[in-house]
């Protein structure tokens, strides 16, 4: 699956244009997107009409938090966006968060039994705790998958900027993967 970090964040109109169209066709190859929750539900509308034209399924995530210092996610606004992707409406197409924990439990009440499935992708993972000069900070996969109960890690330029990104890459592996187990171990 191809993840496009892409953080769309306007008017549906506009994102319609720029998920389908424009030089890189995002919704012609990206199996799943993101956006920032700020511009309302229109977005989701949006991105949804576009790729419910398209053969293959789609998936979006919402920006809940982000790993960045002082960043406005998380409160009210992590709130809000929990209950847009939590309507029936965007069912089979928003299926997680971008967050930097755990995020949902519970429902929109209406089926006590339907239990929710978001999944929940963390940026900002590195080996070491710490930080760039520009706000990032990361967290490493004990934190992210152990602690706080990620389901997916993102890992940019603790990868890219490796001397050997392959072995590096499977460094991230198998400690976020030990990190889930001893997570279910205790569950």
């Amino acid at each position: 699956m191809i993840f496009e970090d892409r953080k769309f964040a306007d008017i549906g109109s506009t994102v319609q244009h720029q998920y389908r169209g424009g030089v890189y066709e995002i919704a012609s190859w990206a199996d799943i997107t993101n956006a920032h929750a700020i511009p309302g539900p229109g977005i989701i509308q949006g991105l949804k009409e576009v790729a419910d034209g398209i053969e293959e399924p789609r998936g979006l995530l919402l920006l809940a938090e982000m790993s960045s210092r002082g960043n406005l996610g998380g409160g009210e606004y992590q709130e809000k966006t929990l209950a847009m992707a939590r309507s029936r409406e965007w069912r089979g197409f928003v299926m997680g968060f971008i967050a930097m924990k755990e995020v949902g439990g519970g429902g929109d009440g209406e089926e006590e039994e339907e239990e929710e499935d978001f999944i929940v992708m963390t940026p900002g993972v590195g080996l070491r705790v710490g930080g760039d000069g520009l706000g990032q900070q990361y967290r490493t996969p004990e934190e992210v998958v152990g602690r706080d109960g990620c389901d997916v890690v993102i890992v940019g330029r603790g990868i890219v900027g490796a001397d050997d990104p392959v072995a590096v890459g499977e460094v991230y592996r198998e400690r976020s993967w030990r990190a889930y187990e001893g997570r279910i171990t205790k569950g």
